[in-house]
């Protein structure tokens, strides 16, 4: 049987109008004739930024429930701001530590790489001359307390880690530690110190003298690292150079002018910042570059923003150095950060950027724009994987020195336009590596063999030495299973040679460090072997 509909009564929406109406009289009129805590905005006609506070206060003293003020005055400064632009942002005091720690350099704490691998805390390698390494902690040392807390077991995360082990400098903490061939567990007092944290993730050198220099950050000594780095590759023979800021998603403005005047003559401009409230300042470049003869690549992705644009920009227009990769993320405004007196911050835009040629690479934002759904359009458009799918805006045509047309609005193109690698992909290689079961065995293999592996010397000895047998592979794909992780008929096959190079640079990890898993890397690495061909051919590396 259907339920009888009634028909609605014409007077139900008069009656719900004279209940709102009532409502808003009962609220105005509970006071019993004290003046109600909404007369302030009569009384006081604030401006913008005074209504803001009265209305807080109000809340404060009038809202039915309790309310924390300090939680709701930073939930309103993040949304103002982050209706303004999509980097323009407020900072807590413990996010601001968090922001700031890898830009300045350093942090405090025990001076260990770790990775926690079947629930327990292991040293992959500590960190030369920190604490740590003073007290002759190994890698594959197992770190199973820290003030009589334990660090292993089901649970453990990589942030409860470092709240044990990070501390203020001089202070102690007391770990217990496991270590193969050690019948018992021993413990050891570690006086926390200054720990860098370097901008250089790997530098090498290949046999044929090309030399190749990764950058993670641009931090405040981002500059004396690639220096050091690079001096040291040229002195051990290398002639021209890859600098790969892939997936290097930026920092201070200053150190990218500092490596980009490595690289450029004397009065070339790097760039300039121009703001409403901010007049032109440009950054030219210095007759102290030590590589302005170099012959140069620079590798950029869609992870490639701010800071590693403007050295990809800088160099582009300049025609200094080949872009190899693939159009970079598009982020072109500058922020300065306003301290506050609680210790939290505000970053706030004040300025774009302008690469030398008079263009801005920041893509849109702003009302109708999804700014975070960028890199996957990119995929659904197709343009990681072909270069024609690439949208171009024609009315923002640019000219480089020697007259090459470049494009703003939406990062930098490259000049060598190198696909997303998928041939060798498969669902199954996916799942090894962001299950983590790829990486756990990659350890388990170099931490059975650790002193074999020692005594090979170095990466590239272990690169050209070791080989991945069957067996290994086997053990991966039993692992597997045993994860649940589906293996489809044709998968390994197709995916081989990736999981065997991955299989290797995970073992070069777990012993030499970031170092050890480029070295290894690099050798089915297409954007790098293209740019390494591109140099070799000589005159299109330093137009």
């Amino acid at each position: 049987m259907r339920p009888q509909r009634h028909p609605i009564s014409p007077y139900v929406p008069l009656l719900l109008s004279l209940a709102l109406v009532a409502g808003l009289f009962i609220g105005r009129n509970l006071g019993g004739g004290e003046q109600s805590p909404l007369a302030i905005f009569h009384l006081r006609q604030p401006g913008a930024a005074e209504k803001i506070g009265q209305v807080l206060d109000l809340i404060d003293r009038q809202y039915v429930d309790s309310v924390e003020k300090e939680s709701l005055v930073e939930e309103v400064l993040q949304d103002i701001l982050q209706r303004l632009d999509p980097h323009s942002y407020y900072l807590s005091a413990e996010e601001l530590r968090a922001a700031s720690e890898p830009l300045e350099g350093s942090f405090d704490g025990i001076g260990v790489e770790f990775a926690i691998q079947h629930d327990t805390v292991v040293v992959i390698t500590p960190v030369e001359g920190g604490p740590s390494a003073q007290l002759g902690i190994r890698a594959g040392d197992r770190i199973l307390m820290a003030d009589s807390v334990p660090l292993a077991g089901v649970g453990i995360t990589n942030d409860g880690v470092m709240k044990r082990l990070r501390g203020p400098r001089d202070s102690k903490v007391e770990v217990m530690i496991a270590r193969r061939g050690t019948k018992e567990p021993f413990h050891v007092t570690i006086t926390r110190g200054a720990i860098p944290i370097n901008s250089v993730a790997a530098a090498l050198l290949r046999p044929d003298g090309t030399g190749y220099i990764k950058l993670s950050r641009f931090a405040r000594n981002t500059h004396a690292e690639f220096v050091e780095a690079a001096d040291r590759l040229r002195q051990q023979g290398m002639t021209r150079l890859v600098l790969d800021l892939r997936g290097n998603g930026g920092g201070y403005l200053n150190a990218a002018a500092d490596l980009a005047d490595e690289f450029l003559p004397d009065g070339r401009v790097i760039v300039y910042t121009e703001g409403r409230m901010s007049q032109r300042r440009d950054l030219k470049a210095t007759a102290r570059g030590g590589y302005e003869d170099m012959p140069l690549a620079v590798l950029i992705d869609e992870g490639s923003a701010s800071a590693s644009e403007i050295i990809a920009g800088a160099l582009q227009d300049n025609d200094r150095a080949t872009i190899i990769g693939r159009r970079s993320f598009g982020k072109g405004l500058v922020q300065e950060e306003v301290p506050l007196p609680d210790h939290s911050a505000v970053r706030l835009t004040t300025a774009r950027y302008y690469t030398a040629s008079g263009r801005s690479i920041q893509k849109p934002y702003g009302h109708g724009v999804d700014y975070d759904a960028d890199y996957e359009q990119r995929g659904i458009h197709g343009e990681l994987f072909s270069a024609d799918s690439i949208h171009l805006d024609s009315a923002q045509v640019f000219r480089t020195r020697s007259g090459r047309v470049v494009y703003g609005g939406g990062g930098v193109m490259p000049d060598v336009f190198v696909p997303a690698d998928t041939a060798e992909g498969s669902q199954f290689l996916t799942d090894l590596f962001f299950s983590g079961t790829l990486n756990q065995v990659a350890f388990d293999l170099a931490d059975r063999e650790r002193s074999k592996l020692k005594a090979l010397g170095d990466p590239a000895s272990f690169n050209g030495g070791y080989t991945i047998t069957p067996a290994m592979t086997d053990a991966l794909r039993d692992e597997a299973r045993k994860q649940g992780i589906k293996e489809r008929a044709g998968e390994f096959e197709r995916s081989r040679r990736q999981i065997v190079t991955r299989l290797k640079a995970g073992m070069a990890r777990n012993i030499w460090g970031d170092e050890g898993f480029y070295e290894v890397m690099l050798d089915a690495d297409s954007v790098f072997l293209r740019a390494r061909d591109v140099l070799r051919a000589g005159p299109t590396a330093n137009r």
